[in-house]
């Protein structure tokens, strides 16, 4: 069973970020990343003594460039390695899984190429607790997905889908599905698993739509 804190005191008050575009990690999601660039391969060994964690950002394309890199959306996630492995040529394959979503509070001195934060955690607490049922509707969002699907030209697997409970289902499509980076940064800043299961249904319906693409940002 991996380590889950229980309280805010137990998190890091400093993590490195993997700042990447239309990557999205959930509370509760597991991201598998293939980690290749020097910059990041040092990221992953230095986290893997902060308890095994680091925070995956996206950059936001709206904001100005800084001394760091691109500007960052203020919501991410913090991450705990769950699996790592290396491969014969260097890289490290590794999941994360998410634990808890943070506000970037303050952006560190970059160590060794890769970016660091003072992370804000107290808006997001509850992210640490089983969250409750989304109170989903399974039948809108199986309705919403197969037209996606169809028009995204993915294939599923739709038995493993219908298997899947409701938190799982809307975390794991929300993190799949090639939505745009806003969309996806829209979804991990949504309140709670009940609204983030409403905005992946309409997302799903507006993205099957003829010339769809809007530019969905949050709040």
């Amino acid at each position: 069973m991996p380590f889950q804190p229980t309280s805010l005191g137990k998190l890091p008050v400093e993590i490195a970020v993997f700042p990447l575009p239309g990557a999205l990690l959930l509370p509760g999601g597991r991201l598998p990343l293939n980690i290749f660039e020097p910059r990041y391969l040092a990221m992953v060994e230095a986290s893997l003594g902060n308890a095994r964690s680091f925070g995956m950002i996206q950059p936001d394309k709206a904001l100005p460039l800084t001394a760091n890199g691109p500007g960052l959306y203020s919501v991410g996630c913090l991450g705990r390695l769950s699996s790592f492995a290396e491969t014969e040529d260097g890289r490290f394959l590794i999941t994360l899984t998410g634990m808890i979503r943070f506000r970037v509070a303050e952006e560190r001195p970059m160590r060794d190429g890769y970016r660091c934060i003072r992370p804000d955690y107290a808006p997001f607490a509850a992210d640490l607790s089983r969250p409750p049922d989304p109170a989903l509707d399974r039948a809108a969002l199986l309705g919403a997905l197969r037209p996606y699907f169809r028009v995204k030209g993915i294939e599923a697997n739709w038995e493993a889908i219908e298997r899947l409970e409701d938190q799982s289902l809307v975390t794991t499509l929300g993190m799949v599905c090639p939505f745009e980076p806003a969309e996806k940064q829209a979804l991990l800043e949504a309140p709670d698993p009940a609204a983030r299961a409403v905005m992946l249904v309409t997302m799903l319906r507006m993205d099957s739509l003829p010339g769809s693409g809007q530019d969905i940002r949050p709040s």
